[in-house]
C-alpha cells in the first residue's frame, strides 16, 4: 500500500571500511556506504538476509548446534505475550513503486479469507502458548479493502484465543480514497481504535508519479475524518526522495502534513526495487532521482521542521507528540515477539515443542490461494521456519533497538547475553570513534543513537554488527 515502514539491513560479515565525511548540512555521509536496502512497509518484514537465504522445508526446524553464547531465554526473557499481526494481501491496482507481496483481484472470497485468517490465528496461538496480545496490526496489501465483518471477526478470534486488554491498540492501514474514508466508521466498529493513513503526498505530481488512486484533497478530507473517529489516533504517511523531488516541493509537503495531521507523522525514504514501473521509468531515463546529500538534507529539513511543530522523533522514521507513539510499532522495535498471520506474513514468536520451548523465524506461504488451501488442510500457511539462536536475537536488538531514541538498555540486553552491552562495545575503537563523535552514547546503563547519530544510522550499525559478530566469534572460540 505505501513504499516503506521498516529498514531491512543486509548484515554482512565484511570488515566495514567507512569513513565519516563532514559536510555543510552536517555529519551525513559515509563513504563506501550505499543508500540502505529494502525499505519495508510492515514490521513482520524485520529480517536480517541472513536469516532466509536457505529454504526451510513446510513446518521443519532447523538442525544444528546452538550457539555457545545461547542463554536460557526461554525462562528468563520472553513473558506469554505477543503481538499479532494481519496481512490483507489485496489491493485495487499496483502503485508504480511498489514490490509489496499484493495481489490486484476483483472477485476477493471475503468470507473464505475471513475464515483463513482466524483459523490461522487459532493455529498460531496454540503452538506459541501466547496468553496475552498486547496490540493488533492489519497491514498490507490494502487491509482498508478488507469488510468490515472481516475485521471484526479478526479481532474477536484474537480476544478468544489469548487476553486482549480492552485498550490493545488495533492499527490498520488506510488508503486516503472516497471509498474507504466511507468506511472508518465501520472500521472504528469492527474494533479498530488507530487508522494510519496512506498520504505519501499531497502533490498531483508525486502522486501521479506513484500511481496513487487519490488526490491531495482527497487525503485531507480522510485525515479529518480519522481525527472525528480515532482523535489523537490517527497517523499520516509521506514520502520523500522522490524523482525529480526539490527541497522546497518536500518543505511544502511537510508543512501541509503539520497543518493537518493528528499527532503522528511516519517519514520514509523512497527506495527503487527492481520490477517495479518506477524502476523501469528510471533506467530509461524519464526521470531523475535526487542525490544522496539532497536526500539527506530532506531528512535534517524534516527532523528541524517536526520538531518545531512539536513531534518528537521516538524511531528514525516515526515522529509522535503528546505521547502518541504507536504501541505495535514499538514492540518490533524491542525485538518481542510477533504472530504474523495472512499471505507473506512474517512472525517471530517462540514455538512450544516436547523439548522445551525455543524462537523461531517464520514466513506464510506468499499467494492468498495456495495460502488459504494450507491452512484449510494444515490449520496453518507456514512454508519456511528457522530456528532463531540468541546470536540472532542480538543482532535484531541491536538493529531495531538503535533505530529508537531511547537505544538498548543494558537491563534488556542481558535478557538476551551473558555479556552486558558495555562488554561487547566498550573496547572496540570504531564504536569509540563513533562516541567522540558524538554519534553515539555508551555507559553502564544502555546504548543509544545522539541525534546526529540517528540521522546515520544504518552506517553506524554496520560498525556495531560487525562488532558484535567479532565479540561473539570470540566468546564461541573460547568454549571450544
Amino acid at each position: 500500500m505505501k513504499c516503506s515502514r521498516y529498514m531491512c539491513m543486509r548484515l554482512s560479515n565484511v570488515t566495514c571500511s567507512c569513513r565519516l565525511t563532514y559536510t555543510s548540512a552536517g555529519y551525513r555521509r559515509w563513504i563506501g556506504v550505499p543508500r540502505t536496502g529494502t525499505v519495508c512497509n510492515i514490521g513482520n518484514r524485520i529480517l536480517s538476509g541472513t536469516y532466509f537465504t536457505s529454504h526451510v522445508s513446510r513446518m521443519a526446524s532447523k538442525v544444528g548446534s546452538s550457539s555457545k553464547n545461547d542463554k536460557n531465554f526461554t525462562l528468563n526473557a520472553w513473558e506469554d505475550t505477543a503481538t499479532l499481526y494481519v496481512h490483507w494481501p489485496y489491493c485495487s491496482k499496483r502503485c508504480t513503486y511498489c514490490n509489496f507481496n499484493k495481489y490486484i483481484n476483483n472477485n476477493v472470497d471475503h468470507r473464505r479469507m475471513e475464515r483463513c485468517l482466524e483459523k490461522e490465528i487459532q493455529s498460531l496461538t496454540k503452538v506459541s502458548g501466547v496468553k496475552k496480545i498486547g496490540s493488533i496490526f492489519f497491514g498490507g496489501g490494502t487491509p482498508s479493502l478488507a469488510q468490515p465483518q472481516t475485521l471484526q471477526r479478526v479481532v474477536e478470534t484474537a480476544a478468544a484465543c489469548a487476553l486482549l486488554p480492552g485498550d490493545a491498540e488495533v492499527s490498520l492501514e488506510a488508503n486516503p480514497t472516497l471509498l474507504e474514508t466511507k468506511k472508518i466508521r465501520e472500521m472504528k466498529q469492527a474494533g479498530v481504535n488507530r487508522l494510519s493513513v496512506g498520504t505519501q503526498s499531497f502533490s498531483h505530481k508525486f502522486l501521479k508519479l506513484l500511481g496513487r488512486e487519490h488526490s491531495g484533497e482527497d487525503a485531507v478530507r480522510c485525515i479529518e475524518e480519522a481525527k472525528s473517529v480515532f482523535p489523537g489516533k490517527t497517523s499520516l504517511d509521506l514520502i520523500f526522495g522522490l524523482p525529480e523531488q526539490s527541497i522546497s516541493e518536500w518543505e511544502s509537503d511537510l508543512k501541509q502534513a503539520i497543518n493537518v495531521a493528528d499527532n503522528h507523522i511516519s517519514l520514509y525514504q523512497l527506495t527503487l526495487e527492481r520490477g517495479t514501473a518506477l524502476f523501469k521509468d528510471i533506467m530509461m531515463g524519464h526521470y531523475v532521482m535526487p542525490d544522496d546529500d539532497v536526500v539527506a538534507e530532506m531528512y535534517e529539513l524534516a527532523v528541524q521542521v517536526l520538531e518545531d511543530a512539536g513531534f518528537e522523533r521516538y524511531e528514525v522514521s516515526n515522529f509522535a507528540r503528546k505521547n502518541a507513539r504507536s504501541t505495535h510499532n514499538q514492540a518490533y522495535w524491542r525485538g518481542d515477539n510477533y504472530i504474523g498471520v495472512g499471505p507473506g506474513a512474517h512472525g517471530r514468536f517462540l514455538v512450544h515443542t516436547k523439548e522445551g520451548r525455543h524462537r523461531e523465524a517464520r514466513i506464510q506461504t506468499l499467494e492468498p490461494q495456495p495460502w488459504m488451501t494450507e491452512v484449510e488442510k494444515y490449520g496453518d500457511g507456514t512454508r519456511k521456519r528457522v530456528i532463531q539462536e540468541t546470536n540472532d536475537i542480538l543482532e535484531e536488538i541491536l538493529m531495531l533497538g538503535l533505530r529508537t531514541k531511547e537505544g538498548i538498555s543494558n537491563v534488556h540486553w542481558q535478557k538476551f547475553s551473558n555479556s552486558s552491552i558495555q562488554d561487547i562495545f566498550a573496547c572496540n575503537e570504531d564504536v569509540q570513534d563513533f562516541v567522540d563523535l558524538g554519534l553515539l552514547r555508551l555507559d553502564e546503563e544502555s546504548l543509544c543513537a545522539t541525534s546526529k547519530g540517528l540521522n546515520v544510522i544504518d552506517s553506524v550499525l554496520r560498525v556495531l554488527l560487525n562488532s558484535l559478530h567479532h565479540n561473539l566469534q570470540d566468546q564461541d572460540s573460547k568454549h571450544t
